[in-house]
């Protein structure tokens, strides 16, 4: 006798927030079709924003006044 074990997929989700009432709902990570993630649970609305940014990478350190540009020609 054989046991068969099935094996259910884990979803990742992320903590996103609605753009057009700001509540704050899980959606999955990888995106998907409108059955899977149709939007706000509140007011249906598809635009979001991470609630949690990813870090950015290869950021540049600024000091307090940007670096003066050269002129490209020198007028006489």
């Amino acid at each position: 006798m054989r046991v068969v074990r099935l094996v259910t997929p884990l979803a990742v989700v992320e903590s996103v927030r609605c753009l057009e009432c700001g509540e704050v709902y899980s959606k999955p990570l990888a995106g998907g079709t409108v059955q899977k993630n149709p939007g706000c649970p509140n007011c249906g609305y598809v635009g979001w924003i991470p609630v949690r940014l990813p870090e950015e990478r290869g950021r540049l350190l600024r000091f307090g006044a940007d670096r003066r540009l050269r002129p490209l020609a020198r007028s006489r």
